[in-house]
């Protein structure tokens, strides 16, 4: 339908029904695109006769379904009118191309004029020029439709690409995780819109807002203080919470003596090693406050169980601490404003991959919500003073999932480790603010939970070697893990006239190699035509150079076929010429031997004369020089 033809219909529709009639001053809200002042190149072919002119206009009324009868009020272009009917060519910019249409003069005039009317209000807002921005579009009630919005930038949905294992986020989409390798775990996830500067949130920022409304603000006038006043008035005491029981003296033993108020711990470990179990259990401890003076409120918060989930396995562990509070959220906000009113001892989170925080962009587990949600409560924590205990996950590698800046921000940070059929768990430190990271806790884990290790020492011996004296290729190794020593025994095997080969398990084969080595060209022994297979019991890896002597001599218990007699170890490092070195704490281990029950000890002939100055009645210290003296002082009969 042509322009002359839609005026027409509405100068009809108008005057049969004045519902419909069009006011100057409420039009309806109109492409932006056309209000751009078009090029007119207008040139006039007159008509040859009225009568063509009557009959095309009783031709467009008819299409229209009115009639153009006299009383009729479709325009009439006859020449009783005076307005010479004309062709009008110009350039359509929103079509992209020359339009040519028949007008009338009358039609010409009032469309300059509104266009003029229009430049004109554009001038008058300051803006001559084609910038959108600043047009006053208003819709058929007068309310500004069309403004400012215009050129400026929308926000767009970002789509991203998430592993369900570790928590990696890409922005596209991969086959595998460059993370954690595992194929087929990207999942689509779109965290909505993003805004360029409004509505973010940083964790500095929410923290400060939730600690504003709990706590007193210092006077803006605090400065730097002498370091002689900081500690003023501080009772040893209360600078930590102590963890009672066997349980909490092993935790306590690896956090550096106790929790420190106002830190943020974290723990990480494999899928279904233990974090839960130990972050409740001692959730449960601080709660009930024996060395504290009384019951504190403790909230434990989790984002991957129920409540009844919760409260079904602190059934089975027989925890019965009636100031610990269970919730299950994921918002960081909500957890705070929920604790706040209990003013607890103690916050644990399980476990930071699953929280979030509102105004920060990506998913939950996502670098950015990871790194905001850690800040935030980082400063909660200092602000308030109340210690914050966080569960971590950890990928297939071993680290921790998320930033790397995650352990650089919290205070301390646990690993908890274990085989998957072994019931140990070791608990060591891999940083601490407050304390050395040399600690190791020992667990056992049983149907009601986490126990302590009443003797770890001895944990990863064998109860054959310990009831036999008649096993060859058995030897016993002390090795130092943080502060405490640890007793592990090597076991070696020798298959003459088989192929060539050396498996081990538990020891380096670089390490391994070097000691055979060693013992062909030092010692003289003929394991050139030998299978060689070594092994450490409990799955303990041998990595320091303290148990070099034990796997000779299991070695050669096994090549000469010749058991070691019960109660004897082994502590030295192995050169390449053969001699035996001290190893850094010769007397931790050896009184450690002593302890146990063991009645001699090979060492180094250097440790031998250190040894001598302190006083172990009970063990028999004997050194060597080299591997041949060893083997002659230990394979010897009678």
């Amino acid at each position: 339908m042509q322009v002359a033809d839609m005026r027409a219909f509405g100068k009809l529709l108008s005057t049969r029904n004045p519902l419909f009639s069009l006011s100057s001053s409420h039009k309806p809200f109109q492409n932006p695109g056309f209000s751009f002042p078009r090029q007119f190149h207008p040139t006039r072919h007159l008509s040859s006769s009225d009568e063509s002119t009557a009959s095309s206009s009783n031709i467009r009324a008819s299409s229209l379904g009115w009639s153009s009868g006299s009383n009729s009020s479709f325009p009439s272009t006859s020449n009783s009118t005076h307005h010479d009917p004309y062709v009008e060519t110009f350039y359509d910019p929103v079509m992209g191309r020359v339009v040519t249409k028949r007008v009338t003069r009358s039609n010409a005039e009032e469309k300059r004029s509104s266009e003029s009317s229009s430049e004109s209000g554009r001038e008058r807002n300051g803006n001559s020029g084609g910038d959108l921005s600043s047009f006053d579009f208003r819709d058929a009630g007068g309310t500004r439709v069309y403004g400012e919005v215009i050129g400026k930038k929308k926000g767009k949905s970002k789509i991203v690409w998430v592993c369900s294992e570790c928590g990696y986020s890409s922005g596209q989409w991969w086959g595998y995780c460059q993370s954690c390798q595992m194929a087929g775990t990207m999942k689509q996830f779109s965290p909505g819109l993003e805004s360029n500067s409004t509505g973010k949130v940083s964790g500095f920022e929410f923290s400060e807002n939730v600690t504003r409304a709990w706590l007193q603000q210092k006077s803006a006038d605090t400065g730097p203080i002498r370091l002689a006043d900081v500690n003023r008035g501080i009772s040893p005491l209360n600078w930590r919470i102590p963890l009672s029981g066997l349980f909490g003296a092993e935790v306590g033993r690896v956090l550096g003596g106790g929790l420190v108020p106002g830190s943020l711990v974290l723990v990480g470990g494999d899928p279904g090693i233990g974090k839960s179990t130990l972050l409740l259990q001692t959730a449960a401890i601080i709660a009930e406050g024996h060395e504290m003076g009384g019951t504190a409120p403790v909230v434990y918060v989790s984002g991957e169980e129920s409540i009844e989930q919760i409260g079904n396995r602190a059934d089975r562990m027989k925890i019965g601490a009636t100031e610990l509070f269970l919730y299950s959220s994921t918002d960081i906000k909500d957890i705070l404003d929920k604790a706040q009113p209990l003013s607890p001892r103690a916050i644990v989170i399980d476990s930071i991959q699953t929280v979030y925080l509102q105004g920060v962009t990506g998913s939950a587990g996502s670098v950015s919500q990871v790194r905001e949600c850690t800040s935030a409560l980082l400063r909660f924590a200092k602000t308030t003073n109340v210690p914050v205990l966080l569960a971590g996950h950890v990928t297939k590698s071993g680290d921790i999932a998320g930033p790397r800046v995650l352990e650089h921000i919290v205070d301390v940070v646990l690993y908890m480790e274990g085989e998957k059929f072994s019931s140990y768990r070791l608990l060591r430190s891999v940083k601490n603010r407050f304390g050395t990271t040399d600690e190791l806790g020992v667990f056992e884990m049983s149907q009601a939970g986490l126990q302590a290790v009443s003797n770890p020492s001895e944990m990863f011996l064998s109860e054959e070697h310990s009831d036999s004296e008649f096993l060859a290729g058995l030897a016993v190794a002390v090795i130092m893990d943080g502060s405490r020593a640890f007793l592990i025994e090597i076991q070696a095997l020798c298959i003459a006239g088989s192929p060539i080969s050396r498996q081990v398990n538990g020891v380096q084969a670089s390490r391994a190699d070097m000691i055979i080595s060693v013992l062909m060209k030092q010692a003289g022994l003929k394991l050139q035509e030998n299978g060689i297979f070594l092994n450490v019991v409990s799955g303990v890896n041998l990595s320091e150079t303290a148990g070099d002597l034990s796997v000779a001599a299991a070695i050669c218990s096994s090549f000469l076929e010749f058991p070691i007699p019960r109660g004897i170890a082994f502590i030295g490092e192995i050169g390449l010429g053969g001699e035996l070195r001290m190893v850094p704490r010769m007397e931790k281990r050896v009184a450690t031997l002593a302890k146990l029950g063991y009645k001699k000890c090979i060492v180094p002939e250097s440790a031998e004369k250190f040894l001598s100055t302190l006083e172990l009645e009970r063990i028999q210290i004997l050194g060597c020089r080299n591997l041949k003296e060893m083997i002659n002082k230990v394979f010897r009969k009678g």
